[in-house]
Protein backbone atom coordinates (compact mmCIF):
# COMPACT_ATOMS: atom_id res chain seq x y z
CA UNK A 1 0.00 0.00 0.00
CA UNK A 2 1.50 3.28 -1.12
CA UNK A 3 1.91 6.09 1.44
CA UNK A 4 1.43 8.71 -1.26
CA UNK A 5 -1.88 10.58 -1.39
CA UNK A 6 -3.80 12.20 -4.21
CA UNK A 7 -6.63 14.69 -4.10
CA UNK A 8 -8.94 12.69 -1.84
CA UNK A 9 -9.22 14.03 1.68
CA UNK A 10 -9.08 11.97 4.84
CA UNK A 11 -12.40 10.41 5.80
CA UNK A 12 -13.72 12.16 8.90
CA UNK A 13 -16.56 9.76 9.67
CA UNK A 14 -16.97 6.04 9.05
CA UNK A 15 -20.68 5.24 9.10
CA UNK A 16 -20.47 1.46 9.25
CA UNK A 17 -17.79 0.87 11.87
CA UNK A 18 -16.17 2.65 14.80
CA UNK A 19 -12.54 3.79 14.69
CA UNK A 20 -10.34 5.01 17.54
CA UNK A 21 -6.65 5.91 17.38
CA UNK A 22 -4.34 5.91 20.39
CA UNK A 23 -0.53 6.04 20.39
CA UNK A 24 -0.07 4.13 17.15
CA UNK A 25 -2.84 1.60 17.80
CA UNK A 26 -6.00 1.73 15.69
CA UNK A 27 -9.06 -0.03 17.06
CA UNK A 28 -11.78 -0.89 14.57
CA UNK A 29 -15.05 -2.09 16.06
CA UNK A 30 -17.89 -3.69 14.14
CA UNK A 31 -20.79 -2.00 15.90
CA UNK A 32 -24.15 -3.62 15.10
CA UNK A 33 -24.54 -5.57 18.34
CA UNK A 34 -28.26 -6.12 17.85
CA UNK A 35 -27.43 -8.08 14.68
CA UNK A 36 -24.32 -9.78 16.08
CA UNK A 37 -22.31 -7.29 13.98
CA UNK A 38 -23.61 -8.76 10.73
CA UNK A 39 -21.91 -7.16 7.74
CA UNK A 40 -23.68 -4.93 5.24
CA UNK A 41 -22.52 -3.70 1.84
CA UNK A 42 -21.44 -0.48 3.55
CA UNK A 43 -19.50 -2.30 6.28
CA UNK A 44 -17.50 -4.26 3.71
CA UNK A 45 -16.78 -1.10 1.73
CA UNK A 46 -15.81 0.93 4.80
CA UNK A 47 -13.36 -1.72 5.98
CA UNK A 48 -11.90 -2.08 2.47
CA UNK A 49 -11.37 1.69 2.23
CA UNK A 50 -10.27 2.30 5.82
CA UNK A 51 -7.21 0.06 5.78
CA UNK A 52 -5.34 1.77 2.93
CA UNK A 53 -6.26 5.15 4.40
CA UNK A 54 -4.67 4.15 7.71
CA UNK A 55 -1.63 2.90 5.81
CA UNK A 56 -1.26 6.26 4.07
CA UNK A 57 -1.62 8.08 7.39
CA UNK A 58 1.67 6.53 8.49
CA UNK A 59 1.10 6.81 12.24
CA UNK A 60 -0.65 3.45 12.74
CA UNK A 61 1.67 0.70 13.98
CA UNK A 62 -0.93 -1.99 14.83
CA UNK A 63 -4.67 -2.52 14.49
CA UNK A 64 -7.18 -4.37 16.66
CA UNK A 65 -10.35 -5.59 14.95
CA UNK A 66 -13.21 -6.50 17.27
CA UNK A 67 -16.96 -6.68 17.63
CA UNK A 68 -19.35 -4.97 20.02
CA UNK A 69 -21.76 -6.92 22.18
CA UNK A 70 -22.15 -10.70 22.34
CA UNK A 71 -19.92 -11.71 19.44
CA UNK A 72 -17.25 -10.82 16.92
CA UNK A 73 -19.20 -11.01 13.64
CA UNK A 74 -21.99 -13.29 12.44
CA UNK A 75 -21.12 -12.83 8.75
CA UNK A 76 -23.12 -11.23 5.97
CA UNK A 77 -26.52 -9.89 6.99
CA UNK A 78 -29.15 -12.39 5.79
CA UNK A 79 -31.70 -9.73 4.88
CA UNK A 80 -29.48 -6.89 3.70
CA UNK A 81 -27.00 -8.97 1.71
CA UNK A 82 -28.27 -12.48 0.99
CA UNK A 83 -31.77 -11.26 0.24
CA UNK A 84 -30.44 -8.45 -1.95
CA UNK A 85 -28.09 -10.67 -3.94
CA UNK A 86 -31.02 -12.80 -5.13
CA UNK A 87 -32.14 -9.83 -7.23
CA UNK A 88 -28.69 -9.05 -8.74
CA UNK A 89 -27.47 -9.99 -12.18
CA UNK A 90 -24.14 -11.74 -12.71
CA UNK A 91 -22.17 -8.54 -13.23
CA UNK A 92 -23.42 -7.01 -10.03
CA UNK A 93 -22.79 -10.24 -8.11
CA UNK A 94 -19.23 -10.29 -9.41
CA UNK A 95 -18.74 -6.71 -8.23
CA UNK A 96 -19.99 -7.65 -4.76
CA UNK A 97 -17.82 -10.76 -4.44
CA UNK A 98 -14.79 -8.87 -5.66
CA UNK A 99 -15.44 -6.23 -2.98
CA UNK A 100 -15.52 -8.81 -0.19
CA UNK A 101 -12.25 -10.23 -1.49
CA UNK A 102 -10.74 -6.76 -1.63
CA UNK A 103 -11.51 -6.40 2.06
CA UNK A 104 -9.46 -9.52 2.80
CA UNK A 105 -6.68 -8.28 0.52
CA UNK A 106 -6.64 -5.00 2.43
CA UNK A 107 -6.18 -6.88 5.72
CA UNK A 108 -3.28 -8.84 4.26
CA UNK A 109 -1.69 -5.92 2.39
CA UNK A 110 -1.77 -3.22 5.07
CA UNK A 111 1.76 -2.60 6.39
CA UNK A 112 0.96 -3.09 10.07
CA UNK A 113 -0.03 -6.15 12.10
CA UNK A 114 -3.76 -6.81 12.50
CA UNK A 115 -5.03 -8.53 15.66
CA UNK A 116 -8.56 -9.97 15.65
CA UNK A 117 -10.05 -9.92 19.16
CA UNK A 118 -12.63 -12.70 19.00
CA UNK A 119 -15.36 -13.49 21.48
CA UNK A 120 -18.59 -15.29 20.77
CA UNK A 121 -19.44 -16.07 17.17
CA UNK A 122 -17.13 -15.51 14.20
CA UNK A 123 -19.17 -16.98 11.38
CA UNK A 124 -19.13 -16.87 7.59
CA UNK A 125 -17.46 -13.68 6.46
CA UNK A 126 -16.72 -12.91 10.11
CA UNK A 127 -14.63 -16.08 10.35
CA UNK A 128 -12.72 -15.09 7.20
CA UNK A 129 -12.02 -11.58 8.52
CA UNK A 130 -10.52 -13.15 11.64
CA UNK A 131 -8.61 -15.64 9.48
CA UNK A 132 -7.10 -12.80 7.42
CA UNK A 133 -5.72 -11.11 10.54
CA UNK A 134 -2.10 -11.70 11.54
CA UNK A 135 -3.09 -12.73 15.07
CA UNK A 136 -6.32 -14.16 16.45
CA UNK A 137 -6.69 -13.55 20.18
CA UNK A 138 -9.80 -15.27 21.51
CA UNK A 139 -11.55 -16.02 24.76
CA UNK A 140 -13.25 -19.35 25.65
CA UNK A 141 -16.60 -18.23 24.20
CA UNK A 142 -15.15 -17.92 20.69
CA UNK A 143 -16.46 -20.20 17.99
CA UNK A 144 -15.58 -20.11 14.32
CA UNK A 145 -17.85 -21.38 11.55
CA UNK A 146 -17.19 -21.16 7.82
CA UNK A 147 -20.86 -21.41 6.86
CA UNK A 148 -20.75 -20.89 3.11
CA UNK A 149 -21.76 -24.42 2.08
CA UNK A 150 -24.65 -24.18 4.56
CA UNK A 151 -26.23 -21.56 2.28
CA UNK A 152 -25.42 -23.45 -0.92
CA UNK A 153 -22.23 -21.60 -1.83
CA UNK A 154 -18.60 -22.67 -2.18
CA UNK A 155 -16.60 -22.90 1.02
CA UNK A 156 -13.82 -21.06 -0.80
CA UNK A 157 -15.25 -17.60 -0.24
CA UNK A 158 -13.18 -14.42 0.22
CA UNK A 159 -9.91 -16.34 -0.02
CA UNK A 160 -10.82 -18.90 2.67
CA UNK A 161 -9.69 -21.88 0.57
CA UNK A 162 -6.31 -20.18 0.13
CA UNK A 163 -5.74 -18.91 3.68
CA UNK A 164 -7.25 -21.62 5.88
CA UNK A 165 -5.08 -24.57 4.69
CA UNK A 166 -2.02 -22.42 5.31
CA UNK A 167 -3.12 -21.77 8.89
CA UNK A 168 -4.53 -25.15 9.99
CA UNK A 169 -3.45 -27.56 7.23
CA UNK A 170 -5.39 -29.06 4.32
CA UNK A 171 -7.15 -31.77 6.31
CA UNK A 172 -8.66 -29.45 8.92
CA UNK A 173 -9.43 -26.81 6.27
CA UNK A 174 -11.30 -29.35 4.14
CA UNK A 175 -13.45 -30.37 7.11
CA UNK A 176 -14.18 -26.80 8.19
CA UNK A 177 -14.99 -25.49 4.71
CA UNK A 178 -16.95 -28.54 3.52
CA UNK A 179 -19.09 -29.15 6.60
CA UNK A 180 -19.40 -25.61 7.94
CA UNK A 181 -19.57 -26.92 11.49
CA UNK A 182 -18.59 -24.63 14.39
CA UNK A 183 -15.13 -24.93 15.91
CA UNK A 184 -15.08 -23.92 19.55
CA UNK A 185 -12.16 -22.19 21.22
CA UNK A 186 -10.34 -25.26 22.65
CA UNK A 187 -10.26 -27.05 19.29
CA UNK A 188 -9.49 -23.84 17.43
CA UNK A 189 -6.44 -23.38 19.65
CA UNK A 190 -5.40 -27.02 19.16
CA UNK A 191 -5.44 -26.83 15.35
CA UNK A 192 -3.73 -23.43 15.25
CA UNK A 193 -6.69 -21.28 14.26
CA UNK A 194 -6.29 -19.25 17.47
CA UNK A 195 -2.97 -17.53 18.14
CA UNK A 196 -3.67 -16.95 21.82
CA UNK A 197 -6.48 -18.16 24.10
CA UNK A 198 -7.30 -15.79 26.97
CA UNK A 199 -9.50 -15.96 30.05
CA UNK A 200 -13.22 -15.28 29.87
CA UNK A 201 -13.92 -11.77 28.60
CA UNK A 202 -10.24 -10.91 28.22
CA UNK A 203 -9.75 -11.15 24.46
CA UNK A 204 -10.03 -7.43 23.79
CA UNK A 205 -7.70 -6.48 26.64
CA UNK A 206 -5.12 -9.06 25.53
CA UNK A 207 -5.40 -7.93 21.90
CA UNK A 208 -4.83 -4.31 22.94
CA UNK A 209 -1.78 -5.31 24.98
CA UNK A 210 -0.35 -7.18 21.99
CA UNK A 211 -1.10 -4.23 19.72
CA UNK A 212 0.71 -1.84 22.07
CA UNK A 213 3.69 -4.19 22.20
CA UNK A 214 3.82 -4.30 18.41
CA UNK A 215 3.25 -0.54 18.09
CA UNK A 216 6.22 0.15 20.35
CA UNK A 217 8.49 -2.11 18.30
CA UNK A 218 10.32 -1.72 14.98
CA UNK A 219 7.43 -0.89 12.62
CA UNK A 220 9.49 -1.19 9.44
CA UNK A 221 10.68 -4.66 10.40
CA UNK A 222 7.12 -5.71 11.23
CA UNK A 223 5.82 -4.38 7.91
CA UNK A 224 8.45 -6.22 5.90
CA UNK A 225 7.95 -9.43 7.86
CA UNK A 226 4.22 -9.32 7.12
CA UNK A 227 4.87 -8.58 3.46
CA UNK A 228 7.26 -11.53 3.17
CA UNK A 229 4.89 -13.92 4.94
CA UNK A 230 2.22 -13.05 2.38
CA UNK A 231 4.43 -12.91 -0.70
CA UNK A 232 6.34 -16.12 -0.03
CA UNK A 233 3.28 -18.36 0.40
CA UNK A 234 3.45 -19.25 -3.28
CA UNK A 235 7.18 -18.94 -3.93
CA UNK A 236 9.73 -21.68 -4.41
CA UNK A 237 12.45 -21.71 -1.77
CA UNK A 238 15.12 -20.20 -4.03
CA UNK A 239 12.93 -17.19 -4.86
CA UNK A 240 11.97 -16.75 -1.20
CA UNK A 241 15.60 -16.78 -0.08
CA UNK A 242 16.49 -14.19 -2.72
CA UNK A 243 13.60 -11.97 -1.63
CA UNK A 244 14.70 -12.36 2.01
CA UNK A 245 18.23 -11.34 1.07
CA UNK A 246 17.10 -8.23 -0.81
CA UNK A 247 14.79 -7.22 2.04
CA UNK A 248 17.49 -7.64 4.68
CA UNK A 249 19.95 -5.62 2.61
CA UNK A 250 17.46 -2.77 2.48
CA UNK A 251 16.67 -2.97 6.20
CA UNK A 252 20.38 -3.00 7.05
CA UNK A 253 20.40 0.56 5.68
CA UNK A 254 17.52 1.60 7.93
CA UNK A 255 17.67 3.96 10.89
CA UNK A 256 16.21 1.26 13.13
CA UNK A 257 19.04 -1.16 12.38
CA UNK A 258 21.63 1.49 13.26
CA UNK A 259 19.60 2.41 16.36
CA UNK A 260 19.69 -1.18 17.60
CA UNK A 261 23.49 -1.22 17.44
CA UNK A 262 23.73 2.15 19.18
CA UNK A 263 21.33 1.04 21.90
CA UNK A 264 23.14 -2.25 22.38
CA UNK A 265 26.48 -0.45 22.67
CA UNK A 266 25.09 2.10 25.11
CA UNK A 267 23.22 -0.58 27.10
CA UNK A 268 19.78 1.03 26.72
CA UNK A 269 16.47 0.06 25.06
CA UNK A 270 16.22 0.97 21.34
CA UNK A 271 14.18 4.01 20.34
CA UNK A 272 12.50 2.62 17.22
CA UNK A 273 11.66 5.18 14.52
CA UNK A 274 9.97 2.93 11.97
CA UNK A 275 12.32 3.98 9.18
Amino acid sequence: MSPFTGSASRTEEWRHLRLTLDSGVATVTLARPGRLNALTFGAYADLRDLLPELARDGSVRALVLGGEGRGFCSGGDVDEIIGATLAMDTGRLLDFNRMTGQTVRALRDCPFPVIAAVHGVAAGAGAVLALAADFRVADPTARFAFLFTKVGLSGGDMGAAYLLPRVVGLGHATRLLMLGEPVHAPEAERIGLISSLTGQGEAHTAAQALARRLAEGPALAHAQTKALLTAELDMPLAAAIELDAATQALLMNSADYAEFHAAFTEKRPPKWQGR
